[in-house]
């Protein structure tokens, strides 16, 4: 739903009074590169489903959009900047954008609002150069991701589909804050808002449902492209391998929406035009009946109705749960090999993708080996830094290399920008911690393309003398002995290198930590570590073949390895990796204070199956973390 008319509360109707509230409301608010967020709900509740917002988070998103326009109209260099703005399905969303289309305006842009899209949508919208209003030259996003439903913000972007860059972010930040604590912001604001002539709003809103209708014809001839090539095309290639092996074996996904704006994106047309049969729950918007995270419980009510289907239509085999602004998905399978539909976790989600799109790549040609197995193509992987190990040992059977970034799409999707400046071919990205893909040419994370990944995996099998995806991975992976004509998900599976990881949203894996300043923190944590590692090395290598150790910074794009002094990360992640007595890593233990939660996180590592191996890295990491803490 949208108003017919601008806000019955616009701005110029708040008092001056205000400047205390904003500053307050300011102070509970992350701002960052992944985006700006913090509890939007009237209320003051974080679980909080009122649709109002308070006169202060008005003035902070109005603020917000005064500082895009600016950005905006002076990288059009005289031309008027179109931008564009979708938000997800929260209640408060609707509110926000109402304050922020009438600033925007004011600030010298045309805009185009589109209402209830999925983040990939309207960044797909976005570089596609086709609206009424002439190409795009950025978007807001309004949404807080996997944040509780209370929560909200905002995400800034370019004609590239992607979010502002860390660098550029910090500059729009920079300046919003320089914005809001002039005294005279709140009037500055009102009369901007008051400015905006009422019709032109009204018939902004009522233009809402072409703006939609723009933005899903972009989303899905972008995701065409995505999956099945830059060609795009759905005659040949790939695309007639996967459609030829969906004929012969059916496949049905099943998708828990809960209230997403994934709920009103392309998912069933777009997969039942791939061959895919569809069914889905909780689907229509704004019906958010669970936890948003798509981590733990919330994948349960999917996992049962996988099953349901599955009774039904023993072609279901594959189910997903997006998170509210729909970038990002968890994954549910039906595991032949335990008879029942369980979980898959988030790092074995973003292993399997990467296994189908390496192993698409080999399929193309894009990907190219000599008779030894050696790849002539110079190719990469870029992930973020709390990304399993199990990453690396996939990629070396296809011979590409692994790059890391700090967490965050923004350092990802930078990171991978520049290997491809560097000559490398980068199709496969993403945030290995969250299961997070994202697939060349996108530039954000998307589960549409996660399970069209595991669908060509799963489909596009050897005929004709080709070998298909699997086999392909088999062969390189040096298992050939694991690939049959009629292998299932649980052989796919099967085949993963085996590592035990805490999950990112595991109760084990968040700390609140008192230390201002994380670089001290960690500091005073590489005293903690050294005594401890001379007390446990000797265990350390007769339980678990650790012989040594080695540290790593990441902040930003950069990775800085062999640290000596663990402070050098700074807010950045810090990762310990440990090595067997060839030098080879096998285990590692991680940290990084969140950008968008009030969390410290911590993860563990380790090669094999065996979980007590994990269940002793993070209590450990857990100790040592808190000690240092504690010396603060």
């Amino acid at each position: 739903t949208h108003p017919s008319t601008p806000s019955a509360n616009p701005l110029y109707y708040f008092p001056m009074s205000l400047q205390k509230d904003v500053q307050a409301a300011l102070a509970d608010m992350i701002l960052s590169a992944s985006g700006w967020r913090g509890v939007f709900a009237a209320t003051g509740g974080a679980e909080d489903k009122t649709g109002a917002i308070t006169p202060a988070h008005r003035i902070i998103v109005a603020a917000g959009a005064l500082v895009f326009a600016e950005y905006l109209v002076q990288a059009a260099d005289g031309a008027v900047p179109l931008a564009l703005i979708g938000r997800d399905t929260r209640p408060t969303g609707q509110a926000i954008a109402d304050a922020m289309i009438p600033v925007l305006l004011a600030g010298g842009c045309d805009v185009r609002y589109a209402g209830v899209a999925a983040a990939p949508e309207i960044m797909a919208w976005a570089r596609s150069g086709e609206t009424a209003g002439g190409a795009a030259r950025g978007f807001v996003y309004v949404s807080a991701s996997h944040n509780p439903i209370g929560h909200n913000g905002l995400k800034f972007g370019l004609a590239d589909g992607g979010v502002l860059p860390a660098g550029e972010a910090v500059k729009l930040i920079e300046r919003f804050r320089s914005v809001i604590a002039d005294p005279g912001a709140i009037e500055r604001l009102e009369r901007l808002t008051a400015s905006v002539d009422a019709v032109r709003l009204r018939e902004l809103y009522a233009a809402m449902e072409g703006a939609k209708a723009e933005a899903l014809r972009a989303y899905a001839g972008f995701s065409a492209r995505v999956v099945y090539g830059e060609a795009g095309t759905k005659d040949g290639g790939i695309a007639a391998a996967l459609r030829a092996g969906l004929a012969a074996r059916p496949l049905g996904v099943v998708c828990d929406c809960n209230g997403s704006a994934r709920a009103a994106s392309i998912d069933r047309d777009f997969l039942a035009d791939a061959g895919i049969q569809f069914a889905a729950i909780n689907d229509c918007p704004g019906d958010i009946v669970h936890r948003i995270v798509p981590e733990g419980e919330s994948l349960e009510p999917c996992r049962l109705f996988l099953e349901e289907q599955r009774q039904r239509d023993p072609a279901f085999t594959l189910g997903y749960v997006p998170d509210c602004d729909g970038d990002r998905g968890n994954l549910v399978i039906w595991d032949d090999a335990l008879s029942r539909a369980r979980a898959l976790e988030a790092q074995e989600v973003f292993a399997l993708a990467c296994v189908a799109e390496l192993a698409h790549l080999a399929w193309s040609g894009e990907l190219v080996f000599d008779g030894r197995g050696n790849a002539l193509s110079k190719a990469a992987v870029a992930v973020n830094d709390p990304t399993s190990l199990r990453i690396d040992r996939i990629a070396q059977a296809f011979d590409v290399s692994v790059f890391r970034a700090e967490v965050g799409e923004a350092n990802v999707v930078g990171l991978a920008r520049r290997l491809r400046e560097k000559g490398y071919l980068v199709r496969i990205l993403g945030e290995g911690s969250a299961g997070g893909t994202i697939t060349h040419p996108s530039a954000v994370r998307d589960p549409l393309n996660t399970v069209l990944a595991l669908a060509k995996l799963l489909s596009v099998r050897s005929t004709g003398g080709k070998p298909g995806l699997f086999e392909l991975w088999c062969g390189l992976s040096g298992q050939t002995e694991l690939y049959r004509a009629d292998f299932t998900f649980a052989d796919i599976i099967a085949s993963l290198p085996p590592f035990v990881t805490t999950g990112a949203y595991a109760e084990e894996a968040a700390l609140r930590v008192s230390s201002a300043s994380h670089a001290e923190l960690k500091d005073r944590y590489q005293n903690v570590f050294l005594r401890e590692w001379e007390a446990r090395k000797d265990e350390l290598k007769a339980r678990y073949g650790i012989w040594s150790w080695e540290a790593a910074a990441y902040n930003g794009m950069e990775e800085k390895r062999g640290l000596s002094r663990f402070g050098e990360a700074g807010r950045g992640g810090l990762k310990i990796c440990f090595c067997n007595g060839e030098g080879k890593a096998i285990a590692s233990i991680w940290m990084r204070g969140s950008a968008t939660e009030p969390v410290f996180r911590v993860m563990a590592d380790a090669e094999g199956s065996d979980r007590r191996i994990e269940r002793d890295l993070i209590e450990w990491q857990r100790r040592m973390t808190m000690e240092a803490d504690a010396r603060g």
